[in-house]
């Protein structure tokens, strides 16, 4: 009997009480994770994983973007102004919106501007009671610089508020509406502050979104409640239950028997098996991603630009992508997906060539050849389905031009944890974009302020490139601002901290009797308007 069979009849055999008792009523959903949330806030993160447990789930923005045409849309601010030098935005805020009550918190008031001014501050103001909390870190907002950006927040009245700037920049919008720009309750906030328990705030989640927390017992389940008094419209689920499940045969077992309602990332190989159920359908999406082989350029002999270049001649990107991505994704060929505005293809991408590998390597003194470690992800992503299978495949290529490689995993936090710390040699990881701004891909992967922070997976840091970011941002005008862009992404396969290798689509599989979940080619999913019939 195959394993996977094997993982059905045992989940057969041992039934679900938590799809039992989702089922009592008919609205309720479960959801298969791939992984524990490493928090409950955002901002603390940039783990896609993370994400789509937290954000649009618990939360909402000042802002979003549609999808379909770029264009910014109102949430929790209905209106907003920009001055005429940019470095004023004003946000009018709507006055109906309710946070959540929960077994730990009442609120007494709407949100108002306080909650905006708490939220913003806490990533900059060293005097904010809360910046250091929870380790003081915030990833995202920091590897785009956004915590150097921002001058001050003024709260101009009850429901208006105002972000003063140091420079005008293009992205700030685009990164105020992304799933790490939440708001989150000042009152809730304070009153931790007096029970001297400030981490619950990250822990014990409150905000404005479709859903509630109740409670989460790591590597079994989170569950959700609906929130009654939903500021954008009625919420269908009175239940939302996300099972932890890493592993992804296991995933798409609990699919076949039921007992999740909704999973994501199903590996390319397991397409054939959910379509040829009628009572399973399968979303796909072309996303704004892309899967990378990370070098850590601060450690030897990643340091030599011709022991990475040959790295990236030596492994070929056809065989890849056919046991990887099973021709679902697309060979990149610059360091943005062909989807962005800005894209350009590099002419100079490193192509399938072990012989220009052995010379280089020679070149650069390692005739003999050295051994390494590759990181592989533990979790299927959108942009790596089976980062274990990619190392296999990259193990054997370099081990034909005399490079022995020894592949490394972690459980997922672990692994990010180690990463941060550069303790890795190589990395096969990605990235899943929050918004269509090109900026997105450079700044956050890396710009020196990430380096310094950890979620710069290659350890690099070039002045050169970072005054390309620089300038792109300091104008609106798009040809302007494409012209530094194909700049930077020459310069990135001109020094390759990191080798681009696909562009993965999102799928994801649910009962047929599920509706309205929203995966958009960025961002995080969104529950918010599932139900089930």
């Amino acid at each position: 009997m195959s394993k996977f069979i094997f993982s059905i009849v045992i989940l057969i055999l041992t039934g679900c009480t938590e799809q039992a008792l989702i089922n009592q009523n008919n609205h309720g959903l479960i959801y298969c994770a791939e992984a524990n949330p490493v928090s409950f806030n955002p901002q603390l993160t940039t783990l896609g994983s993370t994400i789509d447990l937290t954000s649009k789930q618990l939360y909402n923005r000042l802002i979003s973007i549609d999808a379909n045409t770029g264009e910014f849309l109102p949430e929790l601010a209905h209106s907003w102004k920009i001055s005429n030098n940019r470095k004023k935005i004003t946000f009018e805020l709507r006055q109906d919106v309710q946070f959540h009550q929960t077994d730990y918190f009442t609120p007494t008031r709407k949100l108002n501007a306080d909650d905006v001014v708490f939220t913003f501050s806490r990533l900059f103001d060293a005097y904010n009671p809360y910046h250091f909390v929870s380790g003081g870190q915030y990833p995202y907002f920091q590897s785009i610089g956004l915590d150097q950006l921002i001058k001050s927040i003024i709260k101009e009245s009850e429901y208006s508020v105002s972000f003063e700037l140091f420079d005008a920049q293009s992205s700030f919008l685009a990164n105020i509406a992304t799933d790490f720009s939440v708001i989150l309750s000042a009152e809730y906030a304070k009153s931790l502050e007096i029970d001297e328990t400030l981490e619950n705030l990250d822990n014990y989640p409150v905000g404005t979104g479709p859903y509630k927390f109740k409670d989460y017992k790591r590597d079994i389940l989170i569950r959700y409640y609906k929130h009654d008094e939903y500021w954008k419209h009625p919420v269908e689920l009175e239940q939302l239950v996300f099972d932890i499940t890493p592993n992804s045969t296991t995933r798409i077992a609990k699919m076949l028997t039921h007992e999740c309602d909704v999973t994501p990332h199903p590996n390319s190989s397991q397409l054939s098996i959910l379509a040829s159920r009628k009572d399973i359908k399968v979303l796909k999406e072309t996303n704004l991603n892309i899967g990378y082989w990370a070098f850590n350029t601060q450690k030897a002999p990643f340091d030599d630009n011709r022991v990475r270049r040959a790295l990236a001649h030596a492994i070929d990107i056809d065989k890849i992508m056919h046991a990887v991505y099973l021709d679902n994704g697309k060979r990149l060929e610059s360091i943005l997906p062909n989807t962005s505005w800005a894209y350009q293809a590099q002419v100079n991408m490193p192509n399938y060539n072990p012989e220009l590998a052995k010379r280089l390597l020679r070149q650069a003194g390692l005739v003999e050849g050295f051994k390494m470690d590759l990181w592989a992800m533990p979790v299927a992503r959108i942009y790596n389905p089976n980062a274990r299978k990619m190392a296999e495949l990259i193990q054997s290529d370099l081990n034909k031009i005399g490079i022995t490689v020894n592949i490394v995993e972690y459980e997922w936090n672990t692994f990010i944890k180690k990463l941060e710390e550069h303790a890795h040699d190589t990395v096969l990881l990605g990235w899943s974009a929050d918004t269509p701004d090109p900026d997105n891909f450079f700044s956050p992967l890396l710009s020196c302020a990430a380096a310094l922070n950890g979620k710069n997976a290659a350890n690099w840091c070039d002045p050169e490139f970072d005054l390309l970011l620089s300038k792109a941002l300091d104008t609106i005008k798009i040809e302007e601002r494409k012209e530094f862009y194909f700049q930077a992404q020459q310069m990135v396969i001109q020094e390759l901290p990191l080798f681009p290798i696909a562009q993965g689509m999102r799928f994801q599989a649910s009962s047929t009797n599920v509706e309205n979940i929203e995966i958009k080619s960025f961002g995080g999913v969104s529950l918010a308007k599932a139900r089930k019939l």
